[in-house]
C-alpha cells in the first residue's frame, strides 16, 4: 500500500490555547488560522460557517471538523488543516468540543484529508493525546506518525 503524504499542517496554524464564546466564534477562528498560513482567501471563512449550519462537522470525542462548502472551493490556494486546542470547551451545539481540526483543500482533496483524519481520529490512545497537547511539536507528531510509529 503506497504510504499516504502526510497532512499538510503548518505549525503556524496550530493554536493550543484559544478561547471562543460559541462554535461560529471556533469555526472563525479555524478559518482566520487557514488564512494566516495564506492556504484560503477570506471569503471561505464564510462557507465554514455556511457548512456548520446544513451539518455539523462534531465528529465525536470532542472533536469538530470544520470545513467549507463547495462553493468555497475557488477561495482555497492550497490544501491545509490547522489545529485549535480550546481548553475551555467550546458547546457546539450541545456537545462540548476542545479540538478542531479546520480543513481547507482544491478539488476533491478534502476526501483524503478526511480519511487521514479519520484514520487519527479512529485511535482513542491519539485523539485523547491531541486533546491534551500543550505544545506545538507534540501536535505535528500526532498527525505526521513516523514509518516506525505506523508501522508498529
Amino acid at each position: 500500500m503506497p504510504e499516504a503524504a502526510p497532512l499538510p499542517l503548518d505549525p503556524r496554524a496550530v493554536r493550543l490555547t484559544a478561547s471562543a464564546v460559541g462554535r461560529d466564534d471556533a469555526i472563525r477562528q479555524c478559518g482566520r488560522a487557514l488564512v494566516a498560513v495564506g492556504a484560503v482567501a477570506e471569503p471561505y471563512v464564510d462557507t465554514m460557517i455556511e457548512r456548520e449550519r446544513s451539518i455539523s462537522t462534531y465528529v465525536g470525542e470532542g472533536v469538530a471538523i470544520p470545513h467549507g462548502t463547495l462553493a468555497g472551493k475557488d477561495a482555497v490556494h492550497h490544501d491545509a488543516i490547522c489545529v485549535l486546542r480550546f481548553p475551555d470547551g467550546v458547546d457546539w451545539d450541545g456537545e462540548k468540543v476542545t479540538v478542531c481540526v479546520g480543513i481547507a483543500a482544491r478539488g476533491d482533496g478534502h476526501v483524503r484529508l478526511l480519511a487521514e483524519l479519520a484514520q487519527i481520529l479512529l485511535d482513542p490512545e491519539r485523539v485523547h493525546a491531541l486533546r491534551e497537547a500543550t505544545r506545538v511539536e507534540d501536535v505535528v507528531r500526532l498527525l505526521h506518525p513516523t514509518q516506525e510509529e505506523t508501522a508498529g
